[in-house]
Formats: C-alpha cells, sequence, structure tokens
C-alpha cells in the first residue's frame, strides 16, 4: 500500500521511454508550476512474465525495475527540464507493478493524473494493455492526457507549394489550412 502524503492536491505524473511520456512530463511541470503544486513523477515497470507466472518475487529482479526506473525518471527530467525543475516540490517514485493501476492507486480524488496519448497498433495493445485508457475508467482524479505534437506533418503542409491541403492525409490538418488559407 502507497501511504499518501496530507496536505491537498498535486500533479502526478506517469513516464516511461516514450515521446508521449516527455510531452506529459513537459505539460505536468507547467501546470505544477502554474498551479504551484507539488509534483510526483512515477514510473511503475511491470514485472516480466516469467517471473510473475512462477512466483518468484525475487529481491534482485524488483530491485533492478526500480534502479532503472530511477534512472529513466533522471534521465527524462534532464532531456526535459535540464534536471529537477527549479522552484517545485519534487518527489520521484520508481516502483513496480502495472503502472495504469499503480497510477490510479497514487492519484487521489483531488490531484490532477498527466499521462501520455501514444499511438499504438491493435497488436502491441494486446501484448501491454493501454495506460491511458486504465485510468481513464478507473482513476478518481482529473485525467490530462498530452499527446505528442506532430510538427513535421504540420510543417510538410504549411510549407509544401504544389500540394492543397486536401492531399494531407490527417483532417485536423485540412482543417488548420482551410482556416489558415493557404495559396494553393
Amino acid at each position: 500500500m502507497i501511504a499518501r502524503p496530507e496536505g491537498g492536491p498535486r500533479v502526478v505524473v506517469g513516464v516511461d521511454d516514450s515521446a508521449g511520456a516527455r510531452c506529459a512530463l513537459s505539460w505536468a511541470i507547467g501546470e505544477a508550476r502554474l498551479r504551484r503544486l507539488p509534483l510526483l513523477v512515477a514510473h511503475a515497470a511491470p514485472l516480466p512474465p516469467h517471473v510473475s507466472a512462477a512466483g518468484q518475487l525475487g529481491c534482485g529482479i524488483t530491485e533492478a525495475l526500480r534502479g532503472s526506473g530511477a534512472e529513466l525518471i533522471a534521465r527524462l527530467l534532464a532531456e526535459v527540464s535540464d534536471g529537477p525543475p527549479d522552484g517545485l516540490e519534487l518527489t520521484a517514485l520508481a516502483l513496480v507493478g502495472e503502472p495504469g493501476a499503480t497510477l490510479v492507486r497514487l492519484a487521489g480524488d483531488d490531484d490532477i493524473l498527466v499521462v501520455g496519448h501514444g499511438t499504438r497498433s491493435v497488436f502491441s495493445r494486446l501484448l501491454r494493455p493501454s495506460v491511458r485508457l486504465h485510468c481513464a475508467r478507473r482513476a478518481r482524479a482529473t485525467l490530462v492526457c498530452v499527446r505528442p505534437p506532430a510538427f513535421d506533418l504540420l510543417l510538410e503542409c504549411l510549407t509544401a507549394r504544389d500540394e492543397t491541403p486536401e492531399h494531407v492525409p490527417d483532417s485536423r490538418f485540412r482543417r488548420l489550412g482551410r482556416r489558415l488559407r493557404l495559396p494553393r
């Protein structure tokens, strides 16, 4: 059981090694600064299937997973904000368990839970369930899903001279092109 410190709301962000997690961490840092709330950065590593199926909860495996999770959090903080952000009360947790269930347990009613919104195939979702969908179904906290920006497609749309916005595959950028009234 994870004991929750008293003291009001906080921003809880779940991270892994993905573009969506980097964007979620960046957004959570900004939101924590804006609202003057403490920031909890959490990484939950699921136990490998062979370990959980055999019932072997060896300390070596869980300690290795926690250690790699702590390294991942430190690396992401260095990439996103050049280390721990100044002026924020920051707590970093590297845990072992299913990521969605762990984040739901960590985030209380008055917290803001931030997760990344990635794009995965159906097959990938069968192998590893979506943390975002798990949190959306079960979290009591306010949930924010941060999608990584699609700058490459937007730049391609805006710089293409011989293409009209209708030829861009994503309808969001077609609408953007109509609003900007791009030359044909």
